[in-house]
């Protein structure tokens, strides 16, 4: 499904700024796998999204996504099958824009149309509502009103149903509940692994919560120093604990974990 084969990037060669983000990985995701992915800041996690995504030519390798070559295909026509979450509940969406007009955006860009928003039907904007309904947020009730004034958390619950309105090849999740209070996080997660699992999407997660890694989806990766250090999925993961992933990840990546966040998230859950 999806393929990334000795995929490399250095940002800033031959400068005293000259970063190796990307090391040499390959990854491959099945249909339907939901993937959770730790690793500290600058490990690589947000760059390996962005080569999925197409910010960026990798200097070495493939990306290939359904059986087609993507890696040089511009983001732009990527987007309409890659829906992508970020970490800032403003990124996203339009905020002077309606929460309707925003959703048939969104609608318009992923089923590969170039009408303008007047294409839109009354069918589909009953459908609007009616995803809408199932976030139960009560924003079925405000699609006339406009995003900048909704909570963070409603702005992230709506990101959610704009990436996955029209159904993505593959839903990119970049510490999509970081910036939330944790009850309200809880509720975006709780509506990720409900729309994930209804509509059988093919995920990744970035998260800095050890808990949430283990918990979520059928793998978990590690990454350190722009490589995918530790894959574990199966009956392996599901037997370990947060201290036996720490563990795994200093015994692949020659060094502990020194991500405090991190570290501290042992704590939750």
């Amino acid at each position: 499904m999806l393929y990334l084969k000795n995929v490399t990037k250095t940002f800033n060669p031959g400068t005293v700024n000259e970063k190796l983000a990307l090391n040499n990985i390959s990854l491959h995701l099945a249909p339907g796998d939901f993937a959770t992915i730790v690793g500290s800041n600058g490990a690589g996690k947000s760059t390996l999204f962005n080569a999925i995504t197409g910010d960026f030519i990798p200097d070495a390798g493939t990306v290939t996504l359904n059986g087609r070559d993507i890696t040089l295909i511009p983001d732009y026509r990527r987007a309409k099958v890659i829906g992508r979450m970020f970490q800032d509940p403003l990124r996203g969406t339009a905020p002077g824009m309606t929460i309707e007009e925003n959703l048939a955006l969104a609608y318009l860009r992923a089923s590969g149309h170039t009408s303008p928003l007047s294409r839109i039907t009354a069918r589909e904007r009953a459908q609007f509502a009616e995803r809408l309904a199932e976030l139960g947020l009560g924003l079925e009730d405000r699609m006339k009103q406009p995003v900048g004034l909704l909570s963070g958390g409603q702005r992230q619950a709506l990101t959610l149903l704009m990436a996955t309105v029209v159904t993505p090849k593959l839903l990119l999740l970049d510490e999509h509940t970081a910036a939330l209070d944790p009850a309200t996080a809880d509720k975006v997660l709780a509506l990720t692994r409900r729309i994930v699992a209804e509509h059988k999407l093919t995920c990744l997660m970035i998260t800095h919560n050890m808990h949430d890694a283990l918990s979520f989806g059928n793998r978990t990766l590690m990454m350190d120093s722009g490589r995918i250090v530790l894959d574990v999925a199966g009956t392996e993961r599901e037997k370990m604990t947060v201290d036996d992933l720490l563990d795994r990840f200093a015994e692949s990546a020659g060094h502990a974990l020194d991500n405090d966040r991190i570290l501290l998230s042992r704590e939750e859950g």
